[in-house]
């Protein structure tokens, strides 16, 4: 999820309204709630708690100073406790039922590849339709999940596949691509955190669950905040 301040204005976290700020067209509700629809396999993340946070251990933080990196990444535990926390809240108390086929979810994108006049979905470059779906292939890819494997092999994404490539071959330098150890054009994996950032980063996680009544108290107070 992205947060910005842009010229010390409040911070944003959604996604369409920091790329309208940014020039980008607007997009409609239905297309985003298929894009959000695209995202529901992120609900399998949690399912091995190791490889969950040990995938979040990994992200590097390029902050120059150390101080700043290492409170950074000591924090960032807190992030990814309250992320492991409400997804499965969401699956504990909501319950959302999984689709059947996790290939339907990316049809009507396929459609719209085979309909554009250029190599992405909005054309001859990416718009917020790309940068959106784009942003769900990154989370599917930075831990693998269902919705991954049938990007990779279901015979009817052909285009979609392409899509991805066209994608990737654009923001080949962008310091958190996943995707390119699963689709072509192959792309060596982002930097993984040094040894000494991991090892903060799990020190604070240990921190969490130590104080882990209050930890819950300040996520579930956290999660009432949220904008619905």
């Amino acid at each position: 999820m992205p947060a910005v301040s842009i010229d010390g204005k409040p911070w944003q976290i959604d996604s369409t309204k920091i790329l309208e700020k940014f020039d980008f067209d607007p997009i409609s509700d239905k297309e985003l709630r298929l894009v959000q629809n695209a995202w529901q396999s992120v609900l399998q993340r949690p399912r091995n708690p190791l490889r969950f946070f040990s995938g979040f251990a990994r992200i590097q933080n390029p902050e120059p100073i150390p101080f700043r990196r290492y409170a950074s990444h000591f924090a960032f535990s807190f992030i990814c406790f309250y992320m492991f926390a409400l997804i499965n809240f969401i699956k504990i108390v909501i319950r959302p039922k999984p689709p059947v086929d996790f290939g339907e979810q990316f049809l009507y994108w396929e459609q719209v590849v085979a309909d554009s006049d250029g190599p992405f979905l909005d054309g001859a470059g990416p718009g917020t339709r790309d940068m959106l779906l784009f942003g769900v292939v990154q989370c599917h890819a930075s831990i693998p999940v269902a919705a991954l494997h049938v990007l990779r092999d279901d015979a009817r994404l052909d285009g979609l596949r392409r899509w991805i490539g066209h994608m990737q071959a654009r923001f080949k330098d962008h310091p958190h691509l996943y995707s390119g150890a699963y689709f072509e054009p192959a792309l060596p994996q982002p930097v993984t955190a040094n040894f000494d950032q991991r090892l903060i980063f799990y020190f604070g996680l240990l921190t969490l669950f130590a104080l882990f009544p209050l930890t819950l108290v300040l996520v579930f107070v956290l999660m009432k905040r949220v904008p619905r």
